[in-house]
């Protein structure tokens, strides 16, 4: 590696890191069709790094051996023969700004670029993939050629795992090539299992995941969409909170976000609106009495506080212990308390002790948020992961 005018240079010879193979891509088999699309370049030989920091002292990377990324984009040979092609597309987990879009973008790309005849909708999550409760629609682009302009998911969506080898039992039944899935962890973790069994059973089943998560918090995937819809539709909820806590002495507004073990959507959404006073984020660990004292100090100079908190912040104050353990949900997620109404009880009856009696109003928003259409720049994301899905389910691969 050397540095020439501030820029890296990677030779042939540079170490590579032993783990780069977890970011490899299997292949089906090889790429014997040309693709139908007319592109000024096809993506060939080209990686991103992973890691770009670079430490001018040393002229080296900050994180070696170096790992690196497959680009994305259309590949001039492909394995699927798009007029032979069906393909699946589930939905799952939570509801999120821009999933139509993903979904409209999937079923564009494929049928205008790549000729694909059957794109087969499952509905309401992996419970489609599972014939006992399987409901699935056949999409076309006038099927959705306008669900861009709102909210939710077209095909419906569900929590919870179902048995792989159903699954994968059903999808050869159907004769799918290509499964699009789109959805968070406990949904990729599906995905590859799906992969798996089929690998397993030689089924030549091609899966890819669309990371949704509104949270943001997919390790590897710098953003995702929904997320900055977010962080838009939270501030009128905030500027709301703000007056209602101005116009009363000892007057407090609480904000409560989305954001279970991440508060990237409150952390931002307070940097956005400038005015928040106290952000309780599920990374930091706080008491009660920080609160209240912060809450004392903050009315002997103002006489008001706008709190914005993450839904995930402070569950080990709100907590009760419960029989059996804590209750968890169809996926395995613990089941939230409230911290929002919890602060809100809280802090009034801790305040009263010091002769403060605040008027303490609460707003959560978090489905109001969720269930809307995004805005422009999560729309073009959301079109751009769909194209780049397909390229890269047609090709399989983007090493030829």
């Amino acid at each position: 590696m050397v540095n020439l005018n501030n820029s890296v240079h990677l030779k042939a010879t540079d170490k590579v890191n032993p783990l780069q193979k977890e970011w490899e891509i299997k292949t089906l088999g090889s790429c014997e069709f040309s693709s139908s699309i007319t592109a000024n370049s096809f993506v060939q030989e080209e990686r991103i790094l992973l890691h770009t920091t670079f430490n001018t002292a040393t002229n080296q990377l900050i994180d070696t051996p170096l790992e690196s990324l497959e680009k994305a984009g259309p590949r001039a040979k492909l394995y699927f023969d798009g007029e032979n092609t069906t393909i699946g597309i589930v939905t799952c987990g939570g509801i999120c700004p821009a999933v139509n879009n993903v979904i409209r973008s999937l079923v564009n790309t494929a049928s205008y670029k790549y000729n694909v005849k059957k794109i087969v909708g499952f509905k309401y999550g992996y419970e489609g993939l599972n014939p006992e409760t399987s409901e699935w629609t056949i999409l076309t682009p006038a099927d959705v050629k306008d669900i861009h302009t709102f909210g939710g998911s077209l095909l419906g969506t569900s929590r919870g795992p179902q048995d792989v080898k159903v699954m994968v039992d059903y999808l050869q039944k159907m004769e799918i090539n290509i499964l699009f899935t789109i959805g968070g962890d406990g949904t990729q973790k599906g995905s590859l299992e799906i992969s798996k069994e089929a690998e397993r059973r030689g089924y030549k089943l091609s899966v890819v995941g669309v990371p949704k998560t509104i949270d943001n918090d997919i390790s590897y995937v710098e953003k995702c969409f929904g997320f900055e819809t977010a962080v838009a539709l939270s501030q009128q909820p905030l500027r709301a909170a703000h007056e209602e806590a101005r116009s009363a002495k000892f007057g407090i507004g609480i904000v409560k976000l989305m954001g279970r073990l991440s508060g990237f959507i409150a952390l931002s959404a307070a940097l956005a609106s400038g005015d928040v006073n106290l952000l309780l984020l599920p990374e930091m660990k706080f008491t009660m009495d920080d609160v209240t004292n912060y809450l004392i100090q903050r009315f002997k100079k103002r006489s008001h506080c706008l709190i914005l908190v993450s839904e995930g912040a402070g569950q080990d104050l709100c907590t009760i212990e419960e029989e059996n353990g804590p209750k968890t949900d169809k996926s395995g997620n613990v089941v939230l308390k409230d911290i929002g109404l919890f602060l809100k009880d809280e802090i009034k009856n801790r305040l009263k002790k010091f002769g403060i009696s605040p008027t303490i109003k609460y707003i959560d928003p978090s489905y109001t948020i969720r269930s809307s259409a995004p805005i422009a720049n999560d729309a073009v994301f959301a079109l751009q992961l769909g194209q780049m899905a397909v390229h890269a389910a047609m090709a399989v691969t983007y090493d030829h």
